[in-house]
């Protein structure tokens, strides 16, 4: 399919699953706006490699997804947005005593409440554009739940439930709302974290990733950055134009158990 015409702004995107998700939008012909809440001569380098690998225009754009101001003012400054991805977001793991409370509230800020203030100014840009897709990267964890995960899981409860409602506000119109719910994802986090593992719990490469890593997720593999981006650009296409108000679960099979 293509998306030539179409302007997508991917959150959190100058690595790692929103690197993935913009570079398969950039191949089916989208024009991009990579962010994150750096500046940095590389963030505006790899925009600029996006394009030129892909024939299309892409732009990078520094915002900070935990101020809610940020999150308008990067849509304001794209100035289209045709295909909104959700993806910006961050981790802490502690139990809820134990949790820190500006932790809390900064995962709630980035992984939630920036989904809220992005797509509330992307969604008259597509109604006055006739089209629009708004695509959240929400979690195995906003199905179920994992201890020591409380705010992230109440973060991803809250897109999946977000999504829901953006999806009815825009049922009569050309606009669809869905989110992804990934398992595990190699990224380059994650890979840099299995030697350390592999080391700490004297195991292979191997082992580490099918006992530590994806103990719950059933098919032991990862899903990838590529799968994600694949499963965006379906949301985008025609044939999902009456998928709305839903979860893809990319997870391997997590969420069946």
């Amino acid at each position: 399919m293509t998306l030539q015409g179409k302007t997508a702004v991917i959150t959190g995107s100058n690595s790692g699953i929103g690197l993935g998700i913009a570079r398969e939008l950039a191949r089916a012909g989208a024009d991009v706006v990579l962010n994150s809440f750096t500046n940095r001569d590389e963030d505006h380098a790899l925009a600029a490699q996006v394009a030129a690998e892909f024939g299309v225009t892409a732009r990078y754009i520094q915002a900070d997804m935990s101020k809610g101001a940020a999150c308008r003012g990067l849509i304001q400054e794209a100035g289209r947005c045709d295909i909104l991805v959700n993806n910006a977001g961050i981790q802490h793991v502690a139990p809820v005593d134990e949790f820190p409370a500006e932790t809390w509230d900064a995962i709630l800020a980035i992984n939630l409440s920036s989904a809220f203030h992005t797509t509330a100014v992307a969604l008259p840009m597509m109604r006055a554009a006739g089209w629009g897709r708004v695509v959240n990267i929400a979690s195995a964890h906003g199905l179920t739940a994992s201890p020591f995960k409380s705010a992230y899981v109440a973060a991803k409860h809250g897109v999946v439930g977000l999504t829901k409602t953006v999806a009815l506000e825009t049922a009569e119109e050309p606009i669809t709302c869905n989110a992804i719910c990934p398992g595990y994802v190699l990224t380059p986090l994650v890979e840099a974290q299995i030697p350390d593992t592999m080391a700490k719990y004297n195991m292979s490469r191997d082992e580490v990733i099918k006992q530590v890593m994806l103990e719950r997720q059933p098919s032991r593999e990862f899903a990838t950055v590529e799968q994600l981006g694949g499963s965006t650009v379906f949301f985008c296409s025609d044939a999902a134009a009456q998928i709305t108000g839903t979860t893809l679960s990319v997870d391997g099979g997590w969420t069946a158990l």
